[in-house]
């Protein structure tokens, strides 16, 4: 039975929020030296791994230093193949067990 996972833009910011911190606690970096790294100030850091609000730019600068830039590229690639299998309606929902 597949399961209806409701998200919002916080959600999903503070999903990558936290998934850029591990990556950094991870390779034992810490905040100053992460903004070395990236050219993401210290403060923008900490604001970011504590709200998740932070610019496009500058996530993709942290990202860049973290992981590789084409896995997250990659999820921009085929996304016809994905909203095809979301239901488009509340009828396709109930039908589907959702």
């Amino acid at each position: 039975m597949s399961h209806f996972l409701l998200l919002d833009d916080s959600d999903v910011q503070q999903a990558f929020a936290a998934h850029l911190r591990r990556l950094r606690e991870q390779e034992k970096l810490s905040r100053d030296a992460l903004a070395a790294r990236s050219g993401v100030p210290a403060p923008t850091i900490k604001k970011f791994e504590l709200t998740g609000q932070i610019s496009f730019r500058q996530l993709l600068l942290l990202w860049q230093s973290l992981d590789e830039l084409s896995r997250l590229f990659a999820l921009t690639q085929n996304t016809t193949n994905n909203k095809s299998s979301m239901p488009t309606s509340i009828e396709e929902v109930l039908k589907d067990g959702f």
